[in-house]
């Protein structure tokens, strides 16, 4: 993994400025190249857990995606998995808070994940120029906002490129929002809300976290109108995603077996998380 900024894991020679490892990095990024994947190749590979909540199957060049909810940087670093391993080059654009181990856990290929964690006020500049190099760009929002010219020359960077440009909105975007001002003017072609999580593992006052269950919800333009909605363990047990399996009813007149879940306290409960 390749951080631009001239902190922990920079090339020789980065360690300056901050506006000066801006400027190197962009220059990094534009050197990337473009991915391996064919020109013809419409559509990235995604894990199959995912590939129900895509109309296709799987990430297509040239669209634009909106991710927001509590567990958001992990549903994006989990649709970028696929591509990387694939051998396209991944870049995260304004997320300051990623951790190498939980992306590698996902599945990304760290050798092909690069990192320009605080572009600062050249977030637009930034995001444009990594699209020209990199197959899919995760873009965390400003703290300012997304001007709607910035947000419609991005997403038209992208279509010309083939590119997939992934937007981290924050949990509440949208009208009346904790998010109002950080969101994505331009609709998306689609658009997957993380709804409410839930970990498990934790039995009445022992165990460990397992596994966190999310829902996702996804919506989109044209085609990918008719909302889909998929239960994953992001992660689970083994780091990766998986789709989350729901329990076969229980026998009339037959005691709940532990690890199957119950009331307040039992083995196997889910206990939930706040936002």
């Amino acid at each position: 993994m390749f951080d631009y900024t001239g902190r922990v894991g920079a090339p020789p020679g980065l360690v300056a400025d901050q506006e000066g490892s801006r400027r190197r990095g962009l220059s990094a990024a534009r050197a990337l190249g473009r991915p391996v994947a064919l020109a013809g190749d419409r559509l990235l590979p995604v894990d199959p857990a995912l590939a129900p909540l895509l109309l296709d199957g799987g990430l297509r060049r040239g669209s634009s995606l909106v991710v927001e909810g509590s567990a958001g940087t992990s549903l994006a670093l989990a649709l970028a998995a696929g591509a990387s391993r694939a051998g396209s080059w991944v870049v995260v654009v304004g997320v300051s808070c990623l951790g190498a181990r939980a992306a590698a856990q996902l599945g990304v290929d760290l050798g092909r994940l690069a990192v320009v964690p605080d572009p600062g006020s050249q977030w637009p500049v930034v995001a444009a120029a990594v699209l020209e190099a990199a197959d899919v760009v995760l873009v965390g929002l400003p703290d300012w906002g997304v001007r709607p010219a910035d947000s419609r020359r991005l997403t038209a960077r992208a279509r010309e490129r083939g590119a997939v440009i992934v937007v981290l909105a924050p949990p509440g975007d949208g009208v009346g929002g904790v998010g109002v001002g950080r969101s994505w003017p331009e609709p998306p072609d689609l658009r997957l809300e993380v709804g409410a999580a839930a970990w498990e593992g934790l039995g009445q006052g022992h165990g460990y976290l397992r596994s966190r269950v999310v829902t996702v919800t996804a919506t989109g333009r044209r085609g990918a109108s008719r909302s889909r909605r998929v239960n994953l363990l992001l992660p689970g047990p083994d780091g990766r995603v998986s789709v989350r399996e729901v329990p076969a009813p229980p026998v009339p007149g037959e005691e709940p077996s532990p690890g199957r879940g119950g009331g307040v306290g039992e083995p196997g409960m889910s206990i939930a998380v706040g936002t």
